[in-house]
């Protein structure tokens, strides 16, 4: 049901990609077309001035849900639903994502200089009149992130990657969004600079009102930026819930799985139990649950239905037979 609060509803959204060889190779070699199953029917909101994070490992389709949510991707079935823009140009009208991309060395274009990267969008959405007030806007924006007016000269080969990632920030925030799609914005920097990084997010939430879709397969930085999180499988959702309910009560095998994985100084646990297989092909995934050749507590139905999601005692949802709060041991 549509609340006023949520800034994004998801509902049963799924991408197919068309992966088949080419047309001769396939009449020569008599093989059929080829389809992946990216996403397959996901549902989530995103609360205004919120943070949900999607989690999971690397081929899982985080980064896809990020692009349908952008319109990068055209959806192949589902819906999504954007609340209105309460604030700027669009005000009344559904509100725009901007999205910050996973890799600042290759998300700018290094023929332009900073200045001129920022303010693209400022022109192109006509936020500010004349030559002076778009230079004033672009300077602001770059101290709003923790750069000097004067950068705006200089092109993004002369920056280092943590600054990169700023200067995406900045952009992102020139057309005055609402709502972020934040794809890895830190996987590709050094830990040190992956903490100024979030804090600048967290910063900017507060300061601006932002919404955060933040995509992440780091539990630990999820943690620090997440409300809520929903973890992901092959391409569908397997459970949501707030992050610390999460974090001390995970109920699928998969998230418990996940969380093992969070590196504790304190207690580093070197004598658990080491989890074989690696993650199905897409291409090919398993019947039933996709997580069943891995798991373990399986058993013959989970290799045979694929399980439905059902509410999560505690709040949220989660999708499996076996999941303790759904049928109490």
């Amino acid at each position: 049901m549509r609340s006023s609060h949520n800034v994004l509803e998801v509902d049963q959204l799924s991408r197919v990609f068309d992966v088949s060889a080419p047309w001769l190779s396939r009449v020569v070699e008599r093989k059929p077309k080829r389809y992946l199953q990216a996403v397959k029917d996901i549902s989530f909101v995103v609360e205004k001035g919120k943070c949900l994070a999607l989690v999971g490992e690397s081929g899982c389709g985080k980064s896809t849900v990020a692009r349908l949510v952008t319109g990068l991707y055209e959806p192949s079935e589902g819906a999504m639903m954007f609340a209105p823009a309460s604030r700027g140009r669009n005000r009344g009208k559904p509100m725009e994502a901007q999205m910050i991309f996973q890799d600042p060395h290759a998300s700018l274009n290094p023929r332009w200089r900073v200045g001129d990267i920022i303010a693209e969008p400022i022109r192109e959405f006509g936020l500010r009149k004349g030559a002076q007030a778009i230079e004033a806007r672009v300077a602001e924006l770059l101290q709003t992130v923790g750069l000097s007016a004067d950068d705006a000269n200089r092109y993004p080969h002369a920056f280092s990657g943590g600054q990169r990632q700023r200067i995406s920030i900045a952009r992102a925030l020139a057309s005055e969004p609402e709502f972020l799609v934040c794809d890895e914005p830190t996987s590709a920097l050094d830990v040190s600079v992956q903490a100024q990084i979030l804090n600048l997010m967290r910063k900017l939430q507060d300061e601006l009102g932002l919404t955060y879709l933040f995509i992440s397969h780091n539990l630990a930085v999820v943690r620090h930026m997440a409300d809520r999180i929903a973890v992901m499988y092959l391409g569908r959702i397997v459970e949501e819930a707030d992050t610390e309910a999460l974090f001390s009560n995970p109920q699928h095998p998969y998230t418990q799985l996940l969380l093992q994985t969070i590196p504790d100084v304190a207690a580093p646990n070197r004598d658990r139990a080491l989890m074989g297989g690696e993650p199905p092909s897409p291409l090919d995934p398993p019947q039933g649950c996709a997580f069943h050749p891995r798991c373990p507590i399986a058993n013959a139905a989970c290799s045979q239905t694929m399980p439905a999601i059902r509410a999560r005692l505690g709040g949220g949802k989660v999708a499996c037979h076996l999941a303790s709060d759904v049928h109490p041991k």
